[in-house]
């Protein structure tokens, strides 16, 4: 039987969510604080733990850091709807949590029926993931680990990342079995942790002018998100749509945190914005992403809160499909982990317009779904582990008649 541990200082939070998880079959355990909660996933040795953000003598970020650290395990978080709630989730998905669920707060129509039955969902979902794939977030718990215990310390060497992408690398597409081919040496443990210093990537050779990356992704992403920025190259000079399902409360936070720690200038989307070379563009919650024109080298960018695609607004497929239909310079599709075959659609109609398209590897996706059904197409030109993601990019747009059509 799946085990599930449910981590919250609320007693009335533990006993409904315990409950409704109960009735539907898994085998539960709670625990009051994050300390207590770090000791039983020693112990129970749970499939799924959920956590709660802010919790006395230990909180939710802490025990995340400490049990990725010894036992990687898939968490959800579950968040305050405020500010500092969006702020510290961002936090709890950097060190290693997979995705997360805010907990109603009288502001909007949902309530406690709501939540538990959300909760029942993503931990169905995370129950089938990938755990291996958290190998990645227990590096980045580690690291944090070792930073804080280091602190006025000279900083160690940074981890070599491997490049890969397309012409038998690691991790490359099976055109035939539209399978990938991951490589047993590109391990996610390879790929630094957020936060420590990264140089982005060299870039050599002619580039394309004037180009675009989509970047799609789900559950689990945020932190491969923010990793990718972090290696950006700015010489690369490209104008980047990010679409990251995420409610409305935490996407303006969530550019926020990438713009400070990327070289490209990072800003939640706004309706008619313009977006130009080295400037990346967030979708916002609860809006679809599109662009609307492509003139001169900029982008002008409109919002659009029509009917959900997929279940979800914003949706990938939206930003990708509007992109291929207008944007004519160069166009490179990246899809990431998450569920559901939100991105497939998109994928094809770069593909079709003559777009390059990259999708992540199951070996370091904690959930396959997205990259999964976008390789099914059979419109996915390299697919790549998350630390060689922007390698993949860089690829994309090198024009040294290997990589360029």
């Amino acid at each position: 039987m799946t085990r599930v541990l449910v981590v919250d200082d609320s007693r009335f939070m533990r006993t409904v969510i315990g409950n409704a998880l109960d009735t539907d079959g898994y085998e539960v355990e709670t625990a009051a604080n994050g300390a207590d909660g770090v000791e039983l996933a020693d112990t129970y040795d749970p499939d799924v733990v959920t956590m709660d953000v802010e919790m006395p003598e230990m909180g939710g970020i802490d025990a995340v850091e400490r049990i990725m650290a010894a036992n990687p395990t898939m968490i959800l978080m579950l968040s305050v709807h405020t500010e500092r709630g969006a702020e510290a989730t961002l936090d709890a998905l950097e060190r290693g949590a997979v995705d997360f669920l805010h907990k109603p707060d009288g502001s909007d129509s949902r309530n406690i029926a709501h939540l538990t039955d959300a909760v029942v969902a993503k931990v169905d979902d995370l129950a089938e993931a990938n755990v291996s794939s958290v190998a990645l977030a227990r590096a980045t718990a580690a690291a944090h680990s070792t930073r804080a215990g280091r602190a006025d310390s000279s900083r160690g060497s940074a981890v070599t990342e491997n490049a890969v992408a397309g012409g038998g690398s690691a991790g490359q597409l099976n055109h035939d079995s539209g399978t990938t081919a991951p490589d047993a040496t590109a391990g996610v443990g390879a790929s630094p942790a957020v936060g420590e210093d990264v140089d982005s990537i060299a870039v050599g050779g002619d580039l394309a002018d004037e180009p675009t990356i989509v970047l799609g992704a789900s559950t689990g992403g945020p932190k491969i998100v923010e990793r990718l920025f972090e290696r950006l190259p700015a010489a690369l000079e490209a104008k980047v749509l990010v679409v990251q399902h995420m409610p409305p409360e935490f996407t303006a936070r969530f550019a926020e945190r990438l713009d400070a720690r990327s070289a490209y200038d990072v800003t939640e989307a706004a309706d008619r914005d313009l977006l130009r070379a080295g400037e990346a563009a967030i979708a916002p919650g609860d809006a679809h992403l599109e662009v609307a024109s492509n003139v001169s080298g900029r982008l002008r960018l409109q919002l659009d809160d029509g009917e959900r695609v997929h279940g979800v607004r914003p949706a990938i497929d939206v930003t990708m499909e509007s992109a291929a239909e207008r944007v004519s310079d160069a166009l490179c599709g990246v899809v990431l982990t998450g569920m559901g075959r939100d991105g497939a659609a998109g994928i094809e109609a770069i593909k079709a317009a003559g777009g390059r398209t990259i999708a992540q590897d199951e070996a370091t996706s904690p959930v396959f779904g997205i990259p999964c059904r976008a390789i099914e197409t059979g419109c996915v030109d390299a697919v790549a582990p998350a630390q060689g993601i922007v390698d993949a990019i860089v690829d994309a747009f090198t024009m040294d008649g290997e990589t360029d059509d």
